[in-house]
């Protein structure tokens, strides 16, 4: 009798080659996406199957996939997996929150209800966040800053904000476009222009504690590159100038002082003269 071969949607693979090399299918499809996002991941089917069973698994072995699936189709979730089909040709698994630990390798797999499964490899990496775009900003206690913060045409009615944290994933909403009742921070103000496709924060008398990490962006998924990370520092007033400044007021004091003993003298010689005319006349 000749050994049972699994189906692959391009080729099929021998059921004995399969578990020899640990492995399934000739090709997969790369997927990628960033840590504390979702993604999405597609997996197509013939139309025949619409009504099958279908799931995902870790790893790239047939033989235990639906046994160890994340997710099915007929309970549709299970954590941070959801699974919708479109009964046509294909179906959608969706994993939020993903992490660095998400990555490596899937099976999507349909149920036949005679013969073996056929299955689709999915290859996913989960990037780190520092990739995101990141700036060095510099300013001054006492003394305004406007941080600059593009996002994408698409989103200009989105949701517009700064938050303040060493992770975007722990981060304080400084301010928002869409209302100040939830504010942190009154000193931040937000001013959007659609026009540049970019919005612009003010911080009006900056503080030492206004150092930082801050994140400014339009999406709400956290997708890295709709995002810009600012890392900005705060420094003290150059003491050379308040020297000077002391300087300028000391001499200005100094002037004053001596106007005033001036105007008293020249009084003082007019008054004696007025006194030595009324004497001459008496």
């Amino acid at each position: 009798m000749a050994p049972p071969r699994w189906n692959s949607p391009r080729k099929e693979m021998d059921y004995g080659q399969a578990f020899k090399e640990n492995g399934c299918c000739d090709s997969s499809t790369k997927v990628q996406s960033y840590e504390g996002g979702s993604v999405s991941i597609s997996c197509p089917y013939d139309s025949q199957y619409q009504n099958n069973l279908k799931s995902i698994c870790r790893g790239n072995q047939p033989s235990t996939c639906l046994q160890q699936a994340a997710v099915t189709s007929d309970k549709g979730r299970n954590g941070q997996f959801s699974l919708t089909d479109d009964r046509s040709t294909s179906f959608t698994v969706t994993i939020t929150s993903v992490t660095q630990k998400d990555s490596g390798s899937y099976l999507c797999g349909v149920q036949r209800n005679t013969g073996l499964d056929v299955f689709s490899a999915i290859d996913l990496e989960v990037k780190e966040w520092c990739c995101v775009k990141s700036n060095q900003l510099s300013g001054t206690v006492g003394h305004p800053l406007t941080m600059q913060c593009p996002y994408p045409p698409q989103h200009k009615t989105n949701r517009k904000f700064l938050c303040k944290g060493d992770s975007h994933r722990n981060c304080t909403d400084m301010v928002m476009s869409s209302s100040s009742s939830n504010q942190t921070e009154h000193r931040f103000t937000l001013q959007d222009d659609i026009s540049s496709s970019s919005f612009s924060v003010t911080i009006k008398e900056l503080k030492a504690e206004d150092a930082g990490t801050y994140w400014c962006g339009s999406d709400s998924q956290w997708r890295a590159g709709n995002y810009s990370k600012i890392q900005l520092s705060v420094g003290a007033e150059d003491n050379q100038m308040n020297t000077t400044e002391v300087k300028q007021n000391s001499f200005l004091d100094d002037v004053r002082e001596k106007n005033i003993a001036v105007t008293v003298w020249d009084r003082m010689n007019i008054i004696h003269m007025i006194l030595l005319l009324v004497w001459l006349k008496m």
